[in-house]
C-alpha cells in the first residue's frame, strides 16, 4: 500500500470495515492503538504521514476484523472495563458494558450494611477476572475469592491482578464447589456465568461465535444450567443474609428468580433492568 496520511487511511478502513458490515469506529480504534497516543493527540494527527510499519500492521488487523470477525480487542491484546484496562486474550470473556452494571450493583447492595467482620465475596466463573478485581479495588475494605475451571482463564486473571495490584484469593474449579472443599463462607455469590442456549449458537455474531470460548457462553437447560449449580452450592457457601447476584440473559428472569425463590422461599428477590431497559440482574437478598 503506498504511503497515507491518516486521514486517508482513516477513510480507507471505514469504507473497507463498511462494506463488510463492521462498525466504523473500529478504524480509529485501531489506528489509534497502532500509533500509540492518546485520543486528545490522535485527533491533531489526521494530516500526518503514517509510519510504513505501522500501515502495514494496520491494514492486516483492519482485514481480519472485517473479513474474519477477529474481536478488536483480541488484536490489541486489552480491553477497558469500569474505566481500567485490563489483558485479554481468546480464553477469556471480552467484557461487555451489560457486566459493569452488575458490578455496580453488587457494590450498592454492600452500602449501609452494618458488618462486625470483614466482608467476603466470592466471583464465581471469573474469566478475566474483571469483576473480582473491580470490586477489590471498589471495596477496599472486603475479602474477595475467584473461581474459574479454566486454567487458562485463570492465568490472565491473575495476570490482571498482579497489573492491578489487586488482593484476589484465586480458586481452582467449578464455580463454588473449590470454596466447599475449603469450607470456606462467603456474604456475597456475584457471577456472570454462561447463559446462552447451545441451539442460539448461529444467532450469535461471528465476533463472540468464533472467538470467545464456548465454555464461558454456553449452558445447557436453555441456558439455565449454570444458575442450577450455582444456586444448589450455594447452600453450602453462602451465610446468613447473604447475597446473590447473578448476571442473566434478557429473557431468564422469570426462570431464574424461581429457581432462587425455589431454594431461598424467605428471600427478597428481584430482577433489575440494565440500560437498555432489558432484565440483566437477578438478585437474592437472604
Amino acid at each position: 500500500m503506498k504511503a497515507m496520511k491518516q486521514y486517508e487511511v482513516l477513510n480507507w478502513a471505514s469504507l473497507f470495515l463498511e462494506q463488510h458490515h463492521r462498525e466504523q469506529r473500529v478504524a480509529e480504534l485501531l489506528l489509534q492503538y497502532h500509533l500509540n497516543v492518546s485520543s486528545s493527540r490522535f485527533y491533531t494527527m489526521m494530516r500526518d504521514w503514517i509510519p510504513e510499519d505501522v500501515l502495514v500492521k494496520y491494514v492486516e488487523d483492519i482485514k481480519q476484523h472485517a473479513t474474519i470477525g477477529i474481536p478488536i480487542q483480541h488484536l490489541m491484546g486489552y480491553a477497558y472495563f469500569y474505566g481500567r484496562k485490563f489483558y485479554v486474550t481468546n480464553h477469556v470473556l471480552i467484557p461487555r458494558p451489560e457486566t459493569e452494571e452488575l458490578v455496580y450493583h453488587s457494590i450498592s447492595s454492600t452500602e449501609g450494611k452494618s458488618v462486625d467482620k470483614l466482608p467476603v465475596i466470592v466471583d464465581a466463573g471469573t474469566g478475566s477476572g474483571v469483576i473480582a478485581i473491580t470490586l477489590a479495588l471498589e471495596l477496599t475494605n472486603a475479602k474477595i475469592h475467584a473461581t474459574d475451571l479454566s486454567k487458562e482463564a485463570l492465568k490472565v486473571a491473575k495476570k490482571n491482578a498482579d497489573d492491578h495490584q489487586a488482593a484476589i484469593h484465586f480458586h481452582d474449579g467449578d464455580f463454588l464447589q473449590p470454596l466447599i472443599d475449603q469450607q470456606i463462607h462467603v456474604d456475597m455469590i456475584v457471577s456472570n456465568p454462561p447463559y446462552i442456549s447451545i441451539k442460539e449458537k448461529m444467532e450469535l455474531a461471528d465476533t463472540v461465535r468464533d472467538f470467545d470460548p464456548e465454555l464461558a457462553l454456553f449452558a445447557e437447560d436453555e441456558g439455565l444450567a449454570a444458575y442450577i449449580k450455582l444456586i444448589d452450592q450455594s447452600k453450602q457457601v453462602l451465610c446468613k443474609r447473604g447475597t446473590i447476584v447473578f448476571e442473566i440473559g434478557h429473557q431468564q428472569g422469570p426462570q431464574v428468580l424461581k429457581l432462587l425463590k425455589e431454594s431461598y422461599p424467605h428471600s427478597d428477590v428481584a430482577i433489575i433492568k440494565d440500560i437498555n431497559g432489558k432484565d440483566r440482574i437477578v438478585t437474592a437478598q437472604l
